[in-house]
Protein backbone atom coordinates (compact mmCIF):
# COMPACT_ATOMS: atom_id res chain seq x y z
CA UNK A 1 0.00 0.00 0.00
CA UNK A 2 1.62 3.32 -0.99
CA UNK A 3 2.64 6.17 1.54
CA UNK A 4 -0.79 8.24 0.53
CA UNK A 5 -2.91 5.58 0.44
CA UNK A 6 -2.75 5.00 4.56
CA UNK A 7 -2.76 8.54 5.30
CA UNK A 8 -5.61 9.23 3.15
CA UNK A 9 -7.23 6.17 4.62
CA UNK A 10 -6.31 7.24 8.43
CA UNK A 11 -7.59 10.89 7.21
CA UNK A 12 -11.11 9.42 5.86
CA UNK A 13 -11.21 6.99 9.06
CA UNK A 14 -10.82 9.95 11.55
CA UNK A 15 -13.37 11.90 9.91
CA UNK A 16 -16.08 9.03 10.07
CA UNK A 17 -15.58 8.76 13.76
CA UNK A 18 -15.79 12.38 14.39
CA UNK A 19 -18.95 12.41 12.04
CA UNK A 20 -20.65 9.69 13.59
CA UNK A 21 -20.29 11.80 16.90
CA UNK A 22 -21.72 14.54 15.29
CA UNK A 23 -24.58 12.96 14.09
CA UNK A 24 -24.96 10.86 16.69
CA UNK A 25 -24.55 12.64 19.96
CA UNK A 26 -25.69 16.31 17.82
CA UNK A 27 -29.27 14.85 18.63
CA UNK A 28 -28.51 14.37 22.36
CA UNK A 29 -26.88 17.83 22.36
CA UNK A 30 -30.09 18.97 20.54
CA UNK A 31 -33.06 18.12 22.77
CA UNK A 32 -30.70 19.64 25.93
CA UNK A 33 -31.00 22.87 23.87
CA UNK A 34 -34.43 22.70 23.30
CA UNK A 35 -35.30 21.07 26.87
CA UNK A 36 -36.97 25.41 27.72
CA UNK A 37 -39.42 25.30 25.73
CA UNK A 38 -41.12 22.36 26.99
CA UNK A 39 -43.08 23.03 30.54
CA UNK A 40 -44.78 20.24 31.81
CA UNK A 41 -42.70 18.09 33.90
CA UNK A 42 -44.44 14.89 32.23
CA UNK A 43 -42.96 16.12 29.18
CA UNK A 44 -39.36 16.96 30.23
CA UNK A 45 -39.18 13.51 31.64
CA UNK A 46 -40.22 12.01 27.31
CA UNK A 47 -36.91 14.18 26.38
CA UNK A 48 -35.15 12.79 28.90
CA UNK A 49 -36.08 9.10 28.10
CA UNK A 50 -35.90 9.83 24.81
CA UNK A 51 -32.25 10.24 24.76
CA UNK A 52 -31.72 7.68 28.11
CA UNK A 53 -31.22 4.75 26.47
CA UNK A 54 -28.55 6.10 23.84
CA UNK A 55 -26.81 9.43 25.34
CA UNK A 56 -23.78 7.68 26.53
CA UNK A 57 -23.04 5.11 23.60
CA UNK A 58 -23.33 7.86 21.39
CA UNK A 59 -20.50 9.56 23.47
CA UNK A 60 -18.43 6.14 22.58
CA UNK A 61 -17.28 7.89 18.79
CA UNK A 62 -15.92 10.84 20.10
CA UNK A 63 -13.53 8.73 22.63
CA UNK A 64 -12.74 6.33 20.07
CA UNK A 65 -12.40 9.23 17.49
CA UNK A 66 -9.98 10.47 19.79
CA UNK A 67 -8.13 7.75 20.24
CA UNK A 68 -7.78 7.40 16.54
CA UNK A 69 -6.66 10.80 16.03
CA UNK A 70 -3.39 9.82 18.78
CA UNK A 71 -3.04 6.54 17.45
CA UNK A 72 -2.50 7.92 13.38
CA UNK A 73 -1.78 11.77 13.69
CA UNK A 74 -0.14 12.17 17.42
CA UNK A 75 1.07 15.44 16.26
CA UNK A 76 -1.96 17.32 15.61
CA UNK A 77 -3.41 15.43 18.25
CA UNK A 78 -0.33 17.35 20.59
CA UNK A 79 -1.27 20.50 18.87
CA UNK A 80 -5.01 20.57 19.07
CA UNK A 81 -5.03 19.28 22.76
CA UNK A 82 -2.06 21.75 24.18
CA UNK A 83 -3.49 24.51 22.14
CA UNK A 84 -7.32 24.34 22.41
CA UNK A 85 -6.64 23.62 26.01
CA UNK A 86 -8.98 25.68 28.14
CA UNK A 87 -11.32 25.52 25.32
CA UNK A 88 -11.56 21.25 25.56
CA UNK A 89 -11.62 21.53 29.68
CA UNK A 90 -14.88 23.92 29.02
CA UNK A 91 -16.50 20.89 26.82
CA UNK A 92 -15.09 18.13 29.49
CA UNK A 93 -17.41 20.33 32.02
CA UNK A 94 -19.95 21.31 29.91
CA UNK A 95 -20.24 17.38 28.68
CA UNK A 96 -19.82 16.38 32.53
CA UNK A 97 -23.14 18.74 33.80
CA UNK A 98 -25.07 17.39 31.30
CA UNK A 99 -24.11 13.48 31.79
CA UNK A 100 -24.99 14.50 36.12
CA UNK A 101 -27.99 16.26 34.90
CA UNK A 102 -29.61 13.34 33.16
CA UNK A 103 -28.91 10.80 36.28
CA UNK A 104 -29.40 13.00 39.05
CA UNK A 105 -33.12 14.95 37.99
CA UNK A 106 -34.69 12.01 38.66
CA UNK A 107 -33.31 11.30 42.44
CA UNK A 108 -35.43 13.89 44.15
CA UNK A 109 -39.25 15.05 43.38
CA UNK A 110 -38.95 18.43 44.77
CA UNK A 111 -39.58 21.24 41.58
CA UNK A 112 -36.30 23.35 42.44
CA UNK A 113 -34.36 20.33 42.17
CA UNK A 114 -35.38 19.75 38.87
CA UNK A 115 -35.72 22.70 37.58
CA UNK A 116 -31.68 23.32 38.23
CA UNK A 117 -31.30 19.97 36.75
CA UNK A 118 -32.65 20.88 33.20
CA UNK A 119 -31.25 24.06 33.01
CA UNK A 120 -27.85 21.94 33.73
CA UNK A 121 -28.74 19.93 30.84
CA UNK A 122 -29.56 23.05 28.94
CA UNK A 123 -26.60 24.57 29.67
CA UNK A 124 -24.29 22.08 29.15
CA UNK A 125 -25.78 20.66 25.56
CA UNK A 126 -26.22 24.56 24.50
CA UNK A 127 -22.49 24.87 25.80
CA UNK A 128 -20.72 21.75 24.35
CA UNK A 129 -22.25 22.05 21.22
CA UNK A 130 -20.75 26.00 20.89
CA UNK A 131 -17.68 25.28 21.58
CA UNK A 132 -17.66 22.23 19.15
CA UNK A 133 -18.42 24.78 16.45
CA UNK A 134 -15.60 27.35 17.57
CA UNK A 135 -13.18 23.94 17.29
CA UNK A 136 -14.45 23.33 14.24
CA UNK A 137 -14.60 27.04 13.14
CA UNK A 138 -10.82 27.93 14.18
CA UNK A 139 -9.35 24.53 12.82
CA UNK A 140 -11.12 25.36 9.31
CA UNK A 141 -10.49 29.50 9.25
CA UNK A 142 -6.64 28.48 10.74
CA UNK A 143 -4.66 28.83 14.03
CA UNK A 144 -1.28 30.64 14.68
CA UNK A 145 1.69 27.63 14.26
CA UNK A 146 5.06 28.06 14.73
CA UNK A 147 7.97 26.43 13.03
CA UNK A 148 7.89 23.21 15.35
CA UNK A 149 3.78 23.23 14.85
CA UNK A 150 2.96 24.37 18.47
CA UNK A 151 -0.03 26.72 18.75
CA UNK A 152 1.06 30.26 18.98
CA UNK A 153 -1.71 31.95 20.16
CA UNK A 154 -3.64 32.32 22.80
CA UNK A 155 -7.22 31.88 24.31
CA UNK A 156 -9.16 34.92 23.04
CA UNK A 157 -7.49 33.81 19.33
CA UNK A 158 -9.52 31.06 19.43
CA UNK A 159 -12.97 33.78 19.82
CA UNK A 160 -12.71 35.16 16.50
CA UNK A 161 -15.72 36.68 14.85
CA UNK A 162 -15.54 33.62 12.16
CA UNK A 163 -15.10 30.43 14.72
CA UNK A 164 -18.19 31.81 17.29
CA UNK A 165 -20.63 32.12 14.04
CA UNK A 166 -19.62 28.88 13.57
CA UNK A 167 -20.35 27.75 17.08
CA UNK A 168 -23.94 29.46 16.51
CA UNK A 169 -24.16 27.41 13.44
CA UNK A 170 -23.42 24.03 15.26
CA UNK A 171 -26.20 25.24 17.90
CA UNK A 172 -28.11 25.78 15.61
CA UNK A 173 -28.09 22.65 13.37
CA UNK A 174 -27.89 20.20 16.58
CA UNK A 175 -31.25 21.87 17.75
CA UNK A 176 -32.64 21.24 14.48
CA UNK A 177 -31.50 18.04 14.17
CA UNK A 178 -32.86 17.42 17.82
CA UNK A 179 -36.21 18.85 17.27
CA UNK A 180 -36.56 16.03 14.20
CA UNK A 181 -35.30 13.29 16.37
CA UNK A 182 -37.74 14.28 19.04
CA UNK A 183 -40.63 14.55 16.35
CA UNK A 184 -39.92 10.73 15.57
CA UNK A 185 -39.85 9.86 19.49
CA UNK A 186 -43.15 11.73 20.84
CA UNK A 187 -46.49 11.61 20.50
CA UNK A 188 -49.96 13.09 21.44
CA UNK A 189 -49.99 16.68 22.01
CA UNK A 190 -45.96 17.19 23.00
CA UNK A 191 -45.40 15.42 19.55
CA UNK A 192 -47.35 18.97 17.93
CA UNK A 193 -45.87 21.03 19.83
CA UNK A 194 -42.27 19.61 18.63
CA UNK A 195 -43.40 20.10 14.80
CA UNK A 196 -43.77 23.39 15.07
CA UNK A 197 -40.27 23.72 16.02
CA UNK A 198 -39.25 22.01 12.95
CA UNK A 199 -39.94 24.25 9.91
CA UNK A 200 -38.76 27.61 12.48
CA UNK A 201 -35.51 25.66 13.46
CA UNK A 202 -34.53 24.37 9.77
CA UNK A 203 -34.87 27.94 8.43
CA UNK A 204 -32.65 29.36 11.23
CA UNK A 205 -29.95 26.94 10.27
CA UNK A 206 -30.32 27.64 6.82
CA UNK A 207 -29.82 31.49 7.49
CA UNK A 208 -26.93 31.01 10.26
CA UNK A 209 -24.86 28.41 7.62
CA UNK A 210 -25.73 31.03 4.46
CA UNK A 211 -23.85 33.73 6.29
CA UNK A 212 -21.13 30.98 7.39
CA UNK A 213 -20.52 30.11 3.87
CA UNK A 214 -20.35 33.80 2.66
CA UNK A 215 -17.85 34.54 6.10
CA UNK A 216 -15.83 31.58 4.49
CA UNK A 217 -15.81 32.47 0.74
CA UNK A 218 -14.95 36.29 2.05
CA UNK A 219 -12.50 35.33 4.58
CA UNK A 220 -11.14 31.92 4.00
CA UNK A 221 -9.29 32.20 0.78
CA UNK A 222 -7.78 28.47 1.28
CA UNK A 223 -11.38 26.92 1.30
CA UNK A 224 -12.51 29.08 -1.30
CA UNK A 225 -9.32 27.95 -3.59
CA UNK A 226 -10.30 23.97 -2.81
CA UNK A 227 -14.12 24.96 -3.92
CA UNK A 228 -12.90 26.19 -7.21
CA UNK A 229 -10.61 23.19 -8.24
CA UNK A 230 -13.07 20.53 -6.90
CA UNK A 231 -16.19 20.39 -9.30
CA UNK A 232 -17.87 17.23 -6.55
CA UNK A 233 -17.82 19.29 -3.69
CA UNK A 234 -20.78 20.93 -5.68
CA UNK A 235 -22.36 17.86 -6.35
CA UNK A 236 -21.89 17.02 -2.47
CA UNK A 237 -23.99 20.33 -2.08
CA UNK A 238 -26.21 19.38 -4.23
CA UNK A 239 -27.27 16.81 -2.24
CA UNK A 240 -27.06 18.90 0.95
CA UNK A 241 -29.59 20.60 0.04
CA UNK A 242 -31.80 17.97 -1.69
CA UNK A 243 -31.61 15.84 2.37
CA UNK A 244 -32.72 19.11 3.93
CA UNK A 245 -35.13 20.03 1.53
CA UNK A 246 -36.64 16.61 2.17
CA UNK A 247 -37.11 16.94 5.51
CA UNK A 248 -40.57 19.03 6.17
CA UNK A 249 -41.76 16.71 3.24
CA UNK A 250 -41.26 13.15 5.24
CA UNK A 251 -42.66 15.23 8.29
CA UNK A 252 -46.05 16.33 6.12
CA UNK A 253 -46.20 12.77 4.96
CA UNK A 254 -45.92 11.14 8.74
CA UNK A 255 -42.60 9.56 7.33
CA UNK A 256 -40.70 10.42 11.06
CA UNK A 257 -37.91 7.67 10.97
CA UNK A 258 -37.66 9.02 6.95
CA UNK A 259 -37.12 12.21 7.99
CA UNK A 260 -34.63 11.88 10.69
CA UNK A 261 -32.76 9.56 8.29
CA UNK A 262 -32.60 12.87 5.99
CA UNK A 263 -31.20 15.13 9.28
CA UNK A 264 -28.48 12.55 9.33
CA UNK A 265 -27.46 12.50 6.08
CA UNK A 266 -27.42 16.21 6.56
CA UNK A 267 -25.05 15.84 9.31
CA UNK A 268 -22.91 13.50 7.16
CA UNK A 269 -22.58 15.61 4.15
CA UNK A 270 -21.53 19.05 6.04
CA UNK A 271 -19.00 16.85 7.68
CA UNK A 272 -17.96 15.28 4.57
CA UNK A 273 -18.00 18.84 3.23
CA UNK A 274 -15.60 20.18 6.08
CA UNK A 275 -13.04 16.86 5.28
CA UNK A 276 -12.71 17.33 1.48
CA UNK A 277 -12.55 21.15 1.74
CA UNK A 278 -9.27 20.69 4.46
CA UNK A 279 -7.73 17.50 3.09
CA UNK A 280 -4.69 16.93 2.83
CA UNK A 281 -4.66 19.67 5.84
CA UNK A 282 -5.89 19.14 9.53
CA UNK A 283 -4.82 22.31 11.41
CA UNK A 284 -4.09 25.04 8.52
CA UNK A 285 -1.64 27.22 9.99
CA UNK A 286 -2.37 31.30 9.46
CA UNK A 287 -0.22 33.47 8.59
CA UNK A 288 2.27 30.42 7.58
CA UNK A 289 0.60 28.26 5.84
CA UNK A 290 3.93 26.26 5.62
CA UNK A 291 4.03 25.38 9.40
CA UNK A 292 0.41 23.67 8.76
CA UNK A 293 0.03 19.81 9.99
CA UNK A 294 -1.44 17.75 7.11
CA UNK A 295 -2.30 14.32 6.65
CA UNK A 296 1.13 13.44 5.50
CA UNK A 297 3.98 15.36 7.70
CA UNK A 298 2.01 14.80 11.42
CA UNK A 299 1.41 10.53 11.11
CA UNK A 300 2.90 8.03 12.62
CA UNK A 301 4.79 5.81 10.97
CA UNK A 302 4.08 3.66 7.99
CA UNK A 303 3.92 0.30 10.38
CA UNK A 304 2.26 1.67 12.64
CA UNK A 305 -0.69 3.34 10.57
CA UNK A 306 -1.16 -0.07 9.11
CA UNK A 307 -1.50 -1.70 11.80
CA UNK A 308 -3.53 0.32 13.33
CA UNK A 309 -5.95 -0.02 10.61
CA UNK A 310 -6.08 -3.49 11.11
CA UNK A 311 -7.32 -3.24 14.56
CA UNK A 312 -9.97 -0.19 12.89
CA UNK A 313 -11.15 -2.66 10.68
CA UNK A 314 -11.98 -5.26 13.96
CA UNK A 315 -13.27 -2.39 16.38
CA UNK A 316 -15.40 0.10 14.27
CA UNK A 317 -17.55 -2.68 13.20
CA UNK A 318 -17.86 -3.54 16.79
CA UNK A 319 -18.92 -0.08 17.35
CA UNK A 320 -21.06 0.11 14.70
CA UNK A 321 -22.98 -3.05 15.46
CA UNK A 322 -23.43 -1.62 19.40
CA UNK A 323 -24.92 1.29 17.76
CA UNK A 324 -27.34 -0.46 15.52
CA UNK A 325 -28.55 -2.96 18.36
CA UNK A 326 -29.07 -0.28 21.04
CA UNK A 327 -31.44 1.85 18.53
CA UNK A 328 -32.77 -1.06 17.39
CA UNK A 329 -33.94 -2.26 20.80
CA UNK A 330 -34.71 1.18 21.66
CA UNK A 331 -36.60 2.13 18.68
CA UNK A 332 -40.41 3.66 18.54
CA UNK A 333 -42.11 6.17 20.59
CA UNK A 334 -40.68 6.75 24.29
CA UNK A 335 -43.02 5.30 27.39
CA UNK A 336 -42.74 6.27 30.61
CA UNK A 337 -42.82 3.39 33.25
CA UNK A 338 -41.16 2.74 37.07
CA UNK A 339 -37.47 2.55 35.54
CA UNK A 340 -37.91 5.58 33.15
CA UNK A 341 -35.36 8.77 34.35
Amino acid sequence: MMFSDLNAIWFVLVGVLFGGYAMLDGFDLGVGALMPFVKKDHDRRILYNSIGPVWDGNEVWLVTGGGALFAAFPEVYATVFSGFYLAFIGLLFMLIFRAVAIEFRSKEPWGWWRRMWDWSFTVGSVGASFLIGVAMGNIVRGVPLDARHEYAGGFFDLLNPYSLMMGVTTVALFMMHGSIYLHMKTEGDLQQQVRGWISPLIILFIVCYSVFNLATLLYVPHITDVLRDQPLLFAVVVFLVLAIANIPREIHHGRDARAFLSSCATMLLLMSLFGMGMFPNMVYSLPNPENSLTAYNASSSQKTLRIMLIIAAIGVPIVLAYTVAIYTIFRGKVKLGKDSY
